[in-house]
């Protein structure tokens, strides 16, 4: 690799990914009036002023097992 190539290095994938999301969120949430997230093991409907609503709490499958991650 030359001086002139650029590559990605994962703090700036995490970076952009981090920023990019917290822009589609805003924009969601001025365009909806909430977001729904997952948030303490539950699915949530967050909204715009602050007040949370509780969906559907997340469960677990009972055969889970470890997560191969890259």
């Amino acid at each position: 690799m030359n001086a002139h190539e650029e590559y990605l290095t994962k703090r700036i994938v995490v970076r952009a990914t981090k920023k990019g999301m917290k822009k589609a969120s805003q924009e969601t949430m001025d365009t909806m009036g909430y977001n729904i997230i997952a948030q303490n093991g539950w699915v949530v409907k967050k909204h715009k002023d602050g007040t949370i609503e509780l969906i559907e709490e997340i469960k677990t499958p009972v055969h889970s097992g470890p997560i191969s991650l890259d």
